[in-house]
């Protein structure tokens, strides 16, 4: 027989979404919330020379800057209020989360403050933001005030100015993504990673039509190219909704003359666990060195690193050398942001804590090593689905000897945030149904006491 929950989702219709104005509201907040980030990534930091700084972007567009730039849905390129995006909250977020797991006073707070510990460990990570914030837009604005013919007035106002606008950028939109979490729908700093990305889509689509018009590009292999992309998100959606799910069992209590207890439940473990960190990390450290390379003069290096610009060239999209250390990076950071954001021993702990179990298996150290195993084998999978999501753009990349405005990071992203904001936007339509159904049977009865 079904449950109450999914007799509700089977009874989701358009008349339900209609009849949510609650959700309404929701959708509405977020829509423009999004719609203020999208302008700010428009608006130029003042004292610079805009057409300038594009001309210069455009000749490093294919290196670390590229990638920020795509994150950053084009606020790089044009050098906007909103450069940095979210990017210093994302990693002062990864920051806390990993000294969460070896700083002994921010372990205690995450395992044992509860909310009051979750709300202080939020608040090192706004602290870590504004100090990553200041430490960008420092260097961005020397390295602006450094090129000649960039900045109108080169003079000691315009270092501290630029450092204050971009730092109130970032601020802004961490704020901002609190907000649409809080009274929008799905996740706040996702979505507007999201938004961002999503904005370069009619701009790829243009550039892949335009290479098929110039004769560049075979119109067979832009059909490929249209089926392979369908193909890539119904894979990662299937990949991303599955989970391996291990029966946990509570045995019966007796309290007086009633018994407790004598529930079985789930504990999912996700295919991929790790998320889109790993792609995120390993083109980050792969596109660096070449990206810093490329402000230095050929003709300022030492003779004996004239093999560099050799090495160098391999560590650019499409190449066989960047693919193969992709591929093994993402496998590696797959295997360690796992092991740090699922700890099977305190999972066992809990579960022994409040007398749960896995049939067949003691709790404890059994319990846990039977976890490592499961999510092992769980995390080889998913290393290799990401692995192969990630590689394929890489491999037209490398056919068509161009850049393309997707990768496979940014795919990953898009599909993962849309299928959360999905869920949401359900979870709120069968809380607004059975909402409606409380209410029904509560005038009912009063009719009948009547």
């Amino acid at each position: 027989m079904a449950s109450a929950a999914e007799q509700l989702a089977a009874n989701m219709n358009v008349g339900a979404f209609a009849k949510a104005t609650e959700l309404h509201k929701r959708l509405w907040f977020t829509f423009f919330a999004l719609i203020v980030y999208r302008l700010g990534t428009f608006i130029p930091i003042p004292g610079i020379d805009a057409g300038h700084f594009a001309a210069l972007f455009d000749q490093q567009s294919k290196g670390f800057l590229g990638m920020f730039d795509m994150f950053s849905g084009g606020a790089v390129r044009n050098m906007a209020v909103f450069t940095l995006n979210v990017m210093p909250y994302i990693s002062a977020s990864i920051i806390v989360q990993l000294l969460g797991t070896v700083y002994p006073p921010w372990e205690k707070l995450r395992k044992e403050g509860g909310e009051a510990g979750r709300k202080q460990l939020n608040q090192y990570t706004r602290y870590l933001t504004v100090a990553l914030a200041l430490f960008q837009s420092f260097g961005i604005a020397v390295g602006l005030s450094s090129q000649p013919g960039l900045v109108y007035e080169p003079s000691f106002i315009f270092v501290p100015a630029t450092i204050a606008v971009l730092t109130g950028g970032t601020m802004f939109l961490m704020w901002l993504g609190e907000q649409i979490t809080a009274r929008g729908v799905g996740n706040g700093v996702s979505l507007i990673i999201f938004s961002g990305i999503v904005a370069r889509l009619p701009g790829g689509i243009g550039q892949l039509l335009s290479l098929a018009h110039t004769g560049e590009l075979n119109g067979f292999f832009l059909l490929l190219i249209a089926v392979g992309s369908v193909g890539v998100v119904a894979f990662i959606v299937f990949v991303e909704r599955s989970q391996r799910r291990l029966l946990i069992q509570y045995p019966k209590r007796q309290m007086g003359n009633r018994m407790f207890g004598g529930e079985t439940s789930f504990l999912p473990l996700k295919l991929n666990t790790a998320g889109v960190i790993p792609p995120i990390f390993a083109s980050s450290l792969l596109l660096m060195p070449a990206t810093a390379v490329q402000f230095i003069k050929p003709s300022s290096w030492p003779s004996w690193l004239g093999w560099l610009p050799g090495v160098i060239g391999q560590l650019q999209h499409g190449q066989p050398v960047f693919m193969a250390l992709y591929a093994l990076m993402i496998i590696f950071f797959s295997f360690f942001y796992t092991s740090i954001v699922f700890n099977p021993d305190d999972v066992a702990e809990n579960l022994r804590k409040y007398g749960g179990f896995l049939p067949g298996i003691r709790p404890g150290k059994r319990t846990a090593e039977y976890l490592d195993y499961v999510l092992t084998r769980l995390t080889v999978l998913g290393a290799a689905y990401m692995t192969i999501v990630c590689l394929i753009p890489e491999a037209v990349m490398s056919k068509l000897g161009s850049s393309l405005a997707f990768g496979g990071t940014s795919i990953l992203i898009v599909v993962t945030v849309t299928i959360d904001t999905w869920t949401q936007i359900q979870s709120h339509l069968l809380q607004h149904q059975y909402e409606g159904l409380i209410r029904k049977s509560k005038l009912r009865g009063g009719g009948k006491r009547r």
